[in-house]
């Protein structure tokens, strides 16, 4: 392994140390916002979501007109509570530890592209705007993306979102992502006493029942997911509050939007004497896509080619969910490979790491040649 290739390392476990559930990103942040202050970038700031830019300057001043900012992001959120071990083994070929590919690697990665541009020498025509951002996973709702394509809008040369894991894929469509909460209250009781009133926890029971009965098309690829159930105070009582949070995706927006009537539907036949049934959108990624043959997807698979790395393109549901929707250009890649995601068991791959870094660098670096 190349000095260069460890001392991202080592910043990738340092970020990872530091809890950062969704809406509690502050210590991270913090981190970050320090780290890009030592490196001498300028225009180093938060903004009200928590997002930290830094801006790295080209050698020469050009017009913003022609050159305008490349874009390039990386969530500062896990999935994990404050509560759970960071712990991390380091291997000979690999590194585990929870949230060291997601996204601790994918913030590391901004810094490693600035040590890697100055070590080559390479002097960009444009602004490269290095943001670790907020907000991206569970509810998050993409609230820092969301700022972060308010405030470049369509000046952005194009928007390229990191992630640890994932190297050789080329996400160029976002997933279409729905979320929902529904709550079932009753008036709840004695468990034996008013046996016989309606119970919060079995009209839920049967509500996700009816919906994971539905019936989901392959194509488009459609999916739904329970992911919580919460309600009911003891063992002995007639539950009086109960809900569920739901996620439901799919590859085309029509056929997201037709899942989520059918839940609606669901929901409200479950209304009934002393039975109230509520869903509550509680998060939307938007769909969105550039084609296969746009300049950037077609530059991001050559420059993982040219590195030494089969690409694939895929669809997602990522920080370039936001620009997508918005139709501006924005790919999302990884840096490396690895798995068990949103585990504790995470971990991540380091032999191809150099060839992530190396298909980053070629990108940032000719993505102001033209096409676009």
């Amino acid at each position: 392994m190349n000095p260069a290739t460890s001392r991202l390392l080592d910043l990738a476990i340092a970020i990872q140390q530091i809890p950062a559930p969704t809406f509690h990103e502050a210590a991270r942040a913090g981190f970050v916002r320090a780290r890009f202050l030592e490196e001498g970038l300028t225009d180093v700031e938060t903004d009200a979501a928590g997002n930290v830019y830094a801006c790295l300057k080209p050698a020469h001043a050009p017009s913003s007109v022609v050159h305008g900012p490349l874009v390039v992001s990386a969530h500062l959120d896990t999935v994990f509570p404050p509560s759970v071990d960071l712990a991390v083994t380091r291997e000979p070929e690999r590194i585990l530890g929870p949230g060291i590919g997601d996204n601790a690697l994918g913030v590391a990665g901004l810094f490693g592209l600035v040590w890697t541009l100055r070590e080559r020498g390479l002097s960009l025509p444009g602004e490269v705007w290095l943001v670790a951002n907020t907000c991206e996973e569970g509810l998050g709702d993409l609230r820092g993306m969301r700022l972060v394509a308010d405030r470049f809008g369509v000046r952005a040369r194009a928007y390229l979102v990191l992630e640890g894991m994932a190297l050789g894929q080329v996400y160029h469509r976002g997933l279409g992502v729905r979320r929902c909460r529904v709550s079932v209250s009753t008036e709840g009781g004695h468990s034996w006493i008013d046996y016989g009133q309606p119970s919060a926890i079995h009209e839920l029971t049967a509500i996700s029942s009816r919906i994971t009965a539905l019936s989901l098309p392959r194509l488009p690829r459609t999916s739904l997911n329970i992911g919580v159930i919460s309600g009911g105070s003891s063992v002995n009582t007639i539950a009086a509050e109960a809900s569920l949070e739901l996620d439901l995706r799919s590859e085309d927006a029509s056929t997201l939007d037709a899942l989520f009537r059918q839940v609606e539907e669901i929901v409200r036949t479950a209304e009934k004497p002393g039975v109230t049934a509520v869903l509550e959108v509680i998060g939307s990624r938007p769909w969105g896509e550039i084609s296969a043959s746009h300049p950037l997807v077609c530059l991001g698979q050559d420059c993982l080619r040219a590195a030494g790395v089969e690409p694939r393109l895929n669809i997602g549901s990522t920080d370039a969910n936001l620009p997508l929707s918005r139709g501006l250009p924005a790919i999302t890649m990884g840096l490396t490979t690895g798995g068990k995601g949103h585990t504790v068991h995470e971990f991540i791959n380091l032999p191809p790491l150099e060839r992530g870094m190396d298909s980053l660098t070629r990108l940032v670096s000719r993505v102001w040649e033209g096409g676009f």
